[in-house]
């Protein structure tokens, strides 16, 4: 009895600890995007949580998470943000970061909906900003009607508007635009 314990005990405390081990990545495969918050930040009298975070991967398996200062739930489908703060690392690495004053979000539909000096900051020190944007998550696209200023390492872009597609390989800017290259040597 104590030879056949001395074979099984070991087994049964790796089968144990590499369980423990890899119980993240289950409970995350059926688990792609949840809503964190701490029960302490929900208010109940007005259906509003404070520094609520949400986690998600869009289709591309590309993780993002979308913060904001204040949220209220206004239906099924709908959260409106106060000072949402969104990041995503798109597969090359690249890393964006979204802000604006306020926004509203449809979970399901993965649309979030910008207003309010929106600026968007990208990796290689580019920063786009505009009046209002719209941010669907799932295709990775972010649209403007807005005047629209971007400013980065190859100068100042001044337009009408834009559209970035592609998990953000892709941008058009509407017209008429005004773009100012930085002088440097070719």
């Amino acid at each position: 009895m104590v030879g056949l314990a001395k074979r099984v005990l070991p087994l049964v405390a790796l089968l144990l600890l590499s369980l423990v081990a890899l119980w993240p990545e289950i409970v995350a495969q059926s688990d792609r995007a949840r809503l964190v918050y701490h029960r302490s930040s929900l208010v109940p009298e007005n259906g509003m949580l404070t520094a609520p975070r949400y986690r998600g991967e869009d289709d591309s398996h590309q993780p993002y998470t979308l913060t904001a200062i204040s949220a209220r739930q206004k239906g099924a489908e709908q959260v409106d943000l106060t000072q949402p703060i969104g990041d995503i690392t798109l597969t090359g690495g690249t890393w964006l970061h979204v802000r604006a004053t306020a926004g509203t979000f449809m979970q399901h539909a993965g649309l979030l909906d910008l207003s309010g000096e929106v600026t968007l900051y990208r990796d290689d020190g580019s920063t786009l900003v505009t009046d209002a944007a719209t941010l669907d998550v799932h295709e990775g696209a972010l649209v403007s009607g807005a005047p629209t200023r971007v400013e980065g390492p190859f100068g100042t872009l001044d337009a009408q508007g834009f559209t970035i597609t592609e998990h953000g390989h892709v941008a058009q800017f509407a017209g008429p635009a005004r773009l100012v290259f930085n002088g440097g040597r070719r």
